[in-house]
């Protein structure tokens, strides 16, 4: 596995995904060490000072007037760390751990944050060793930053607190950390903020939904060509002159990707002559670009949000290049939190629209000519009937989770905290929304490969057509009724694992 540079340059979006997803290393760039032990001096130069500095000599948030005397200073830091650890719920994913302890180590290297070099170090061999923080589901308010996910992370830097070994064993960090080798940290001086003030778990799952959506994105392209072949449609209104009319770069993607899944198909020529009296689509069909083509620059705006936090220092008070020491409120999670809710509700959009194509499969009056519910034998088989109960339900949770959560505030810590981002929640929605998503284009697939096949002799297109026999490596054909629920979640992996899009790669190239 590989192993990324933390400190030479920005983060990339793929590094957060490899070592956040699938567990490569990292190590700290040699110019990382040396801004550490830059901004490091800094603050060791404040710790005798007799005037009060936050996060050196006072306690934090309401209690920031308190002058702390030096002989309390590491107590302090151990019992903001202690403290904040006050998450509750569910263990939240390996890979979303993972992913905020990187973008924290990914600060701490910026040498703005005042921490020793043996702190960040011991953290980036907590990551390359595989040792994961529990950090459970609810804690964060989304600021100051992701607080109580990143107190527990830290807790375990302190060897305290349960973490997850390389196998996924549950265990002591202490124990875990002493066989890999890594000592526990004993925090000074403004260390025990630095670990925290950050919105690294938001960003995190945004850099990795933004992956997620980006791929399944290019499966909505070829699940609505496959609907519009299957039901009969026309890909007239997809060419390229029409869509120039209205120059979204989105679209033009999206229509482009359909342009090239239905080139060849047998099936949309067997309609096009004069005899066709239809001259538009139902709007699930028409509008297919428009609607993921806007989903797809949604995502675009996401990712160039997302490249600012990655080159940003997110911490507070923050050491500067000039070697003062200052507050600030860059941990606030709003830039991440809102573009968080953009992307839930572009993704349940999405999801509507496949639905409103399955159903149409379904319905004897709307499908031209195939039976009802795809059925083998309408009455005694049910076909896909359910299946499109189980796209609607996901569709209803995908409108609730569009609901914003970044307008939600809540004020907290005796109301120095009166204003927060709720980043983290945004995130931890957006997550289960990309998830519904995957499902409700598994089925659409699914449906749309039954209803292609019931056209026979006529042909689909190559590229459709590849997609439907990759599908069938695993889930068989049209026939009478069977135990529906595995066949949906093959098709679920055949989405999720990239191989809808392979295959249909392997006749058009790469799609967008």
């Amino acid at each position: 596995m590989e192993s990324f540079e933390v400190g030479a340059e920005t983060l990339s979006p793929e590094a957060v995904v490899a070592v956040a997803r699938h567990g490569a290393g990292v190590r700290l760039a040699a110019g990382a060490l040396e801004r550490i032990r830059h901004g490091r001096e800094v603050i060791e130069s404040l710790a005798d000072d007799s005037e009060p500095h936050y996060g050196i000599s006072t306690g934090f948030g309401a209690l920031a007037t308190r002058f702390i005397p030096p002989d309390r200073r590491r107590q302090l830091q151990v019992s903001l760390i202690r403290s904040h650890a006050a998450g509750s719920g569910p263990e939240v994913e390996r890979e979303v751990v993972r992913g905020l302890m990187l973008l924290r180590l990914a600060t701490m290297a910026t040498g703005h944050t005042g921490v020793r070099e043996e702190t960040a170090a011991a953290y980036a061999a907590m990551l390359s060793a595989g040792i994961t923080p529990v950090v459970h589901e609810y804690g964060s308010l989304g600021c100051s930053g992701d607080l109580a996910p990143l107190a527990h992370c830290a807790l375990a830097l302190m060897g305290e607190g349960p973490v997850r070994d390389a196998e996924g064993r549950l265990r002591p960090a202490a124990e875990a950390m002493a066989e890999a080798g890594i000592a526990p940290v004993v925090l000074t001086e403004k260390e025990g903020l630095a670990l925290i003030n950050g919105t690294d778990g938001m960003l995190g799952m945004l850099v990795m939904a933004i992956a997620d959506l980006r791929a399944l994105l290019t499966v909505a392209d070829i699940t609505a060509a496959m609907s519009v072949e299957g039901l009969l449609g026309t890909d007239a209104a997809f060419a390229a002159d029409l869509q120039d009319l209205r120059p979204h770069p989105g679209q033009a993607a999206s229509a482009a990707n359909l342009r090239a899944l239905l080139d060849g198909s047998g099936i949309m020529a067997s309609h096009r002559g004069p005899e066709d009296t239809r001259v538009q689509d139902a709007y699930s069909l028409r509008c297919a670009p428009q609607v993921a083509g806007a989903a797809r620059d949604t995502v675009t705006h996401a990712a160039a949000v997302a490249a600012r936090e990655l080159a940003s220092a997110i911490d507070n008070p923050v050491v500067t290049d000039d070697g003062r020491v200052e507050s600030n409120g860059n941990f606030h999670g709003a830039p991440v939190g809102y573009v968080l809710d953009f992307l839930a509700i572009v993704t349940a959009d999405v999801a509507s629209m496949s639905e409103r194509r399955t159903d149409r499969f379904l319905d004897k009056s709307r499908n031209s000519g195939l039976n009802a519910f795809l059925a083998d034998d309408p009455g005694v088989d049910s076909g896909h009937m359910i299946a499109q109960y189980a796209q609607a339900a996901i569709v209803s949770e995908l409108k609730r989770l569009a609901v914003p959560a970044s307008v939600d505030s809540i004020p907290s810590s005796a109301m120095q905290e009166d204003h927060v981002s709720m980043g983290w929640h945004a995130a931890r929605k957006l997550r289960r929304a990309a998830d519904g998503l995957s499902r409700v284009l598994a089925i659409e697939l699914l449906t749309a490969a039954r209803g292609i096949e019931m056209r026979a002799p006529l042909a689909p297109s190559p590229a459709t057509g590849a997609v439907i026999a990759g599908l069938r490596a695993t889930v068989p054909g049209p026939g009478p009724d069977r135990f529906l629920a595995p066949e949906i979640e093959a098709t679920v992996q055949f989405v999720t694992g990239g191989d809808a899009v392979r295959a249909a790669e392997s006749v058009t190239g790469p799609l967008a």
